[in-house]
């Protein structure tokens, strides 16, 4: 393989990794918010639960993946700083704004719901969640706004050799990102509800003594995934209406990866529809719930197609009809340099993934008990005097 080919495959693996933790995080989020509003507004201990235990799952895949995104943003300047030379002021204004969001405001939100447990008002308390699931959308937002811009650079000019936004406006109204960014948050629903009928699944299949949590966890889980796979086809079909001219002509291996992530899509659909009205029995039908666990890993991998089908679609451009993908390449790299750094970085990668879902499975193994989130402090006794 070339420098150029090297370069690509490394984006693919290290984007594509980071991906798998972005998916779970978009998912988690409204649905733990969501669970907490049900204990705000009821009180229910059980409720409680659910939203500790679920939350935990949460936290735990936001802390690792964070530091995937930081790989992410080291790699543009290792191998595409000809990207930046040429489209920096328009493609790193949403990246920006993505990092000032995730960095800032989503994990400072983050942080006042994790340790705000018996210590802010009750309200309070919950706005913090829903503002981290605000703030997670908005950086998902601009991450796909940026991404538009490369798919259709609209709102920006060249002048003297280089990419300048002249209209904000119609950045962040692509039309290659008005569809695809719900169509993302769609996948992320459906994967994340998925994981909880998975996860419920195996819970049940043990014999657990929590069989009341993860049955209701089971159905919280299939109307999740039911509503998130509908609007997952819905804007997938959408967005062909605003694909380039020949955008899937100029690399053959895009299309057949679109219309493998299509049919699995309209397959999860059919089976999720036949699930939803046998939700009040799927708990109990203990044969189905290896069935529900294989299940579990398949949405991450058609986002993965079709993610995959929507960058190499856009080959040999990385700007489309502006900046090749070659002309973009870091100058000065070689095959030894990038195969290094797609060695460290695919081992990086992928040790944080087998942690990450090595922790989220123990904690799904150990239930919904002795759980760390939101555990009262133990304060030690007052001293007795006489």
């Amino acid at each position: 393989m070339d420098v150029l080919d090297l370069a690509r495959t490394q984006f693919a693996v290290t984007g594509s990794l980071h991906f798998l933790f972005v998916l779970l995080t978009l998912g988690l989020a409204p649905l733990v918010a969501i669970m907490h509003t049900r204990w705000a507004l009821s009180g229910a201990p059980e409720r409680e639960r659910a939203t500790r235990f679920w939350g935990q799952l949460y936290v735990t895949n936001y802390a690792v993946g964070i530091v995937t995104g930081l790989v992410m943003e080291f790699q543009f300047g290792l191998s595409w700083s000809g990207l930046s030379h040429y489209a920096g002021d328009v493609f790193g204004a949403p990246l920006a704004m993505e990092t000032l969001i995730a960095f800032f405001l989503e994990s400072t939100f983050l942080g006042l719901w994790i340790f705000g447990w018996g210590r802010l008002p009750k309200w309070l308390h919950l706005a913090c969640i829903w503002a981290v699931t605000v703030t997670a959308y908005a950086s998902a937002y601009f991450i796909m706004a940026a991404n538009s811009f490369l798919q259709n650079p609209a709102g920006a000019v060249e002048r003297g050799g280089r990419m300048e936004l002249v209209d904000a406006a119609a950045l962040f109204t692509n039309k290659t990102l008005v569809f695809a960014f719900p169509h993302v948050i769609s996948a992320a629903l459906f994967t994340a509800g998925m994981v909880l009928v998975g996860a419920s699944a195996y819970r049940l299949r043990r014999g657990t003594e929590d069989v009341a949590f993860f049955t209701r966890s089971m159905r919280t889980g299939v109307v999740a995934a039911a509503i998130g796979i509908t609007l997952t086809v819905g804007f997938g079909y959408a967005q062909f209406g605003g694909l380039q001219e020949g955008k899937f002509k100029g690399d053959t291996a895009s299309t057949p990866l679109a219309l493998m992530m299509e049919i699995g899509n309209l397959l999860f659909l059919v089976a999720v529809f036949f699930m939803l009205p046998l939700v009040r029995f799927l708990p109990r039908w203990r044969w189905t719930h290896r069935f529900l666990m294989i299940l579990t890993p398949v949405p991450f991998a058609l986002a993965i197609c079709g993610w995959l089908a929507r960058e190499i679609g856009r080959q040999p451009w990385m700007v489309w009809e502006k900046l090749t993908v070659a002309d973009a390449l870091s100058p000065g790299l070689t095959p030894g340099m990038i195969t290094a750094s797609l060695v460290g970085f695919t081992v990086v990668l992928g040790l944080l993934a087998l942690t990450d879902y090595a922790l989220i499975a123990r904690l799904v193994r150990r239930g919904p008990r002795d759980l760390d989130l939101g555990a009262a402090e133990e304060r030690p006794a007052p001293a007795l005097s006489y």
